[in-house]
């Protein structure tokens, strides 16, 4: 006889998997994470494993590594590295700061905030080259800024064309990138944290450095490691306004030119392998300073 099993109970096989994966930690949530992951992998990690088996198969032979001997033999090449942490880390850690006064005081509702925000993200939506064409114009030796000098008296300067044009280029799109980033996740934080602190007497300058600015301190170390990885892929900057040959001659430049250029696209692999572990070191340090300053949880929520 065959047993009936009633409506809105599962089969008992159904309960003991169910029980069996939920003490592995698997419940109907993660498995929701599945698509996600298969997304992830199909269009992200496949091509990064493929773009390291094609650095491993150089062109003009030599053995698997013959394009990481190429690289770091040449001194040229060698020096992208230097130029590219030169510019990214600087830019990435002044675009925090700046960002981070005005995210501190956007938790607060006052008149004209949204305007005000809105503002403030305007350069991500006109993209590095329109940005450098305007920089072209603006800090040109007959320029706004350099009239503006010459009008009181002080000398002309070469805001681009150079290092500083590009530093200046990537602080237009790094700083409101990370005001978006760090207003989120300063609002996130309880407000109600500053009143219990101001009722056990705590001064403004307390509340600020002993409760909001530890909970703080992830979403910071956050923003500016997404501001490297944000820094690290400049280009147009770096040839539009900078000094491509030179002081701004960064990773991205000699792979572009070995994919687009040269048509070596093993040697541009390589590159952007190499490219890829020196933003992961990067990456590591900055985590493992954060977790130093601060073990508490990642993120911090109202309730």
């Amino acid at each position: 006889m065959t047993a009936v099993i009633p409506a809105g109970r599962s089969a008992p096989g159904a309960g003991f998997l169910r029980r069996s994966l939920a003490g592995r930690g698997v419940d109907a949530v993660l498995i929701l994470l599945i698509p996600a992951v298969a997304f992830t992998a199909l269009l992200f990690v496949y091509p990064y494993i493929y773009g390291i088996t094609i650095s491993l198969q150089p062109q003009g032979g030599g053995g698997a590594l013959a394009n990481y001997r190429n690289f770091f033999s040449d001194p040229y090449l060698r020096q992208t590295i230097w130029n590219t942490l030169r510019l990214a880390l600087p830019a990435a850690a002044v675009s925090v700061g700046f960002a981070f006064p005005l995210a501190y005081r956007v938790r607060a509702a006052f008149r004209g905030r949204a305007v005000i925000t809105a503002l403030f993200l305007l350069p991500l939506t006109f993209g590095s080259v329109l940005l450098a064409e305007g920089m072209t114009e603006i800090f040109a030796p007959t320029g706004w800024v350099n009239l503006a000098l010459g009008s009181v008296g002080l000398p002309h300067v070469q805001f681009i064309f150079n290092y500083t044009g590009t530093f200046i280029a990537l602080l237009l799109t790094t700083v409101p990138f990370s005001f978006l980033l760090l207003a989120g996740m300063f609002g996130s934080i309880d407000r109600t944290l500053e009143s219990a602190a101001a009722t056990l007497g705590a001064g403004a300058a307390a509340r600020f450095w002993r409760v909001l600015f530890p909970l703080m301190v992830p979403g910071l170390v956050t923003a500016l490691t997404l501001a490297i990885v944000e820094a690290f892929a400049v280009f147009p900057s770096a040839v539009l306004v900078g000094q491509p040959d030179s002081a701004t001659h960064v990773l991205s430049i000699p792979l572009y030119q070995a994919a687009q250029q040269q048509f070596n696209y093993s040697d541009a692999s390589a590159i952007a392998v190499i490219m890829t572990i020196v933003e992961l070191v990067v990456l590591a340090i900055l985590f493992g300073i954060r977790s130093r300053l601060y073990r508490g949880p990642a993120t911090s929520g109202k309730g």
